[in-house]
């Protein structure tokens, strides 16, 4: 943690202030001159007061294949890809921009929220820009996966298929592992067949055989980001347990331009801003004024950090991804994070703050181990279930009611995963109180911008670590206590509500849960201890990433700031669009 905010502060104090820097230091970074129009993008910025000025390395990346053709072949190939299924246009024209659906014929009418989130992100600075066409994709999952071979050599051309889903016929990741190098083992047939775990496929040997002699260690070595750089080509079984693999719609084999909300490691589509992230709604956006139509300064469900709970909370629909082929919904991401009633003796290790509180907070020796049983703890500190069944769950998963989004904000750890694509409430997460836990495979337009460790937790593909996050910022669990023969004062969680449970001496028991509130479930005759030294620095801590958190997104995650990154991006793509590339850009 303070590693990553020593990083972030000399991110934000590195940033240019005057244009001339911005041009020398674009110049330098990308050995090119900035995009035609770059000082008036410059003005817009400064105007509204944005931060990350010189950081758009997601932008040349995103656009950097474009680079190797000609201004008509991306015109060409913008236009192939229009008339495929699930796939809008947002057009500038003469200084106007206006939505279209050349698949069904039908211009600023039945196109997909995402183009019409888009088409509102450029309003501001439309006349601004060159005629252009933007190809958005309708969907949340990404659809352009160019294999190996055509990366490598480029003289392999390959039209755009137009064929709209798999309708069984295949999946995803039989397209997306020629994406590796031939000698990969996800292109092996051997290592691209056959389920495993994703503890086992992702971690290194030596790892593995710690685990089976029972030496404990990776729920101990959190991550440092999120598992968006996971590499599946080297570890092909994770794929089972990503739901995105088995999307149901065919993705595009060739280099194309798709504008999509979001990016998995392998496809090749152009990051842009969600429109969740940019429009106001009750479902994703924090303190959200249904009736006004306005986002207000608190949330009116807000509780107060010494009043919220220390347990880890996740409400959501069991999507994650398609069912092509089906039968593999049961290790999707969404799947794992609700556990299956555990009563049997399988064991993770838990951190107790060792006795002499004058150790340091951060050093290990502050800490003993205990194993405790695993569904001991996901009853302690785990308030997951599903509200709605889309790909199949067991009968013994744990549902709940679906409950407003302000209920949330009754908890400390706020658990956010993908779905059928990126997750549409991280924003709200981070502008509310609490602090998001995130477990991702996507990289969206703010990962420069961002960073773990300051804003957010990242959490494994694995999510092993997520018992350790929570007793290392606010107390080890009353099982961990019990396993310990330690009595429950010694250590406070911080919250002076007992967790619902879902367990009872016979077994689980399966219940709606979801439509209480965290104040519903306060114990009034009980009184919160005294916090131990250990257990204050560690909720000190949390309340500093929640803090954080809501700052960058006042500052650095607002909706102008989603308009300047998509100004710059217009710049960049426009040039790319355009026959003289030269004459596009910008000269001071």
């Amino acid at each position: 943690m303070d590693a990553a905010e020593a990083r972030f502060r000399v991110k934000v104090a590195r940033q240019s202030t005057t244009l001339e820097a911005a041009v020398v230091k674009y110049r330098k970074r990308y050995r090119r001159a900035p995009p035609r129009g770059f000082d008036k993008w410059y003005a817009f910025a400064i105007k509204n007061h944005f931060v990350m000025i010189d950081e758009f390395d997601s932008v040349v990346e995103d656009l950097a294949p474009f680079w190797e053709l000609s201004g008509a072949e991306v015109q060409r190939r913008a236009a192939l890809v229009v008339a495929l299924p699930s796939i809008d246009l947002v057009r500038v024209r003469n200084g106007t921009v206006r939505t279209v659906n050349l698949a069904k014929g039908w211009e600023d009418d039945e196109v997909s929220a995402r183009a019409e989130g888009f088409r509102r992100m450029l309003t501001k600075f439309v006349a601004e820009l060159p005629d252009v066409d933007f190809p958005i994709n309708a969907k949340a999952e990404g659809r352009v996966i160019v294999p190996w071979e055509h990366v490598n050599y480029p003289n392999l051309t390959q039209e755009v298929d137009a064929s709209a889903d798999w309708a069984g016929a295949g999946s995803v990741w039989d397209a997306w592992r020629r994406t590796c190098p031939p000698t990969s083992p996800a292109r092996r047939l051997y290592s691209s067949i056959g389920a495993g775990r994703i503890s086992q496929a992702i971690l290194p040997v030596t790892k593995i055989r710690r685990q089976r002699a029972g030496v404990w260690g990776s729920e101990f070595e959190f991550a440092l980001k999120t598992g968006a750089d996971m590499d599946f080509c080297t570890a092909p079984a994770a794929h089972y347990e990503q739901g995105h693999f088995f999307s149901d719609w065919r993705i595009l084999p060739a280099l194309a331009p798709v504008f999509s909300p979001a990016r998995a490691r392998g496809f090749r589509d152009i990051r842009i801003p969600s429109h969740y992230y940019y429009g106001g709604t009750r479902r994703y956006t924090y303190a959200w004024d249904p009736i006004k139509l306005e986002q207000r300064a608190v949330d009116p469900m807000e509780v107060p950090w010494e009043e919220k709970r220390d347990v880890v909370w996740w409400r959501g629909a069991s999507t994650g991804g398609g069912s092509s082929p089906p039968g593999f919904g049961a290790g999707y991401q969404r799947h794992r994070s609700v556990p299956l009633p555990d009563t049997s003796v399988n064991a993770r290790p838990s951190l107790i703050s060792s006795p002499p509180e004058e150790v340091a907070h951060s050093d290990p020796a502050a800490y003993t181990t205990v194993p405790v049983p695993l569904g001991a703890l996901n009853a302690d500190i785990m308030d997951t279930a599903f509200v709605r069944s889309v790909v199949p769950v067991s009968k013994a998963h744990r549902f709940g009611d679906s409950v407003e989004l302000g209920v949330s904000w009754g908890y400390k750890y706020l658990l956010d995963l993908d779905g059928m694509g990126y997750s549409g409430r991280f924003m709200a997460f981070l502008a509310s109180d609490s602090v998001p836990v995130k477990a991702t495979v996507y990289d969206e337009f703010f990962s420069e911008w961002i960073e773990p460790w300051v804003h957010y937790i990242p959490l494994s593909a694995a999510y092993m670590e997520i018992y350790n996050v929570v007793s290392y910022f606010s107390g080890p669990p009353p099982a961990a206590l019990r396993a310990a023969n330690l009595s429950s004062d010694v250590a406070f969680r911080g919250s002076p509500y007992n967790p619902p449970s879902i367990f009872s001496q016979d077994g689980p028991i399966r219940r709606d849960v979801g439509s209480k509130s965290p104040l519903e479930h306060k114990n009034s005759s009980q009184t919160a201890p005294l916090l131990g030294a250990a257990q204050e620095e560690g909720d000190r801590r949390l309340r500093r990433i929640a803090r954080a958190g809501k700052n960058w997104k006042q500052t650095i995650g607002r909706t102008v700031d989603m308009e300047v990154y998509v100004y710059r991006l217009a710049l960049e793509y426009a040039r790319l669009w355009a026959d003289d590339r030269n004459a596009m850009s910008y000269n001071a």
